[in-house]
């Protein structure tokens, strides 16, 4: 399994384990379907920032970084990287 196969079902897993959301695939879209509303949508962000760490800004909150497990995965990948690369020590 990859990292981002393994990524995909931390998240889904995640959902599914303190939202009680089961969703059936990475690409449904979570506010359309009615997975997440505003209320969801802070209560999602909360549980991404401890079971992965990431502080999301103002500037991150687009419903786009947010709208899929795929793009949840995205999101995080990218914060969990550029944190990484900027605690390299010289």
């Amino acid at each position: 399994m990859s990292n981002a196969d393994e990524l995909h079902d931390r998240i889904t897993r995640l959902l599914a384990d303190t939202m009680n959301l089961e969703i059936a695939s990475d690409d449904i879209d979570l506010f359309e379907a009615g997975f997440l509303d505003s209320l969801a949508f802070v209560e999602l962000l909360v549980h991404l920032e401890r079971e992965f760490g990431v502080t999301t800004s103002v500037d991150d909150l687009k419903v786009d970084n947010f709208n899929s497990v795929a793009h949840i995965a995205a999101y995080i990948e990218a914060r969990t990287n550029t944190v990484q690369a900027g605690s390299t020590s010289f």
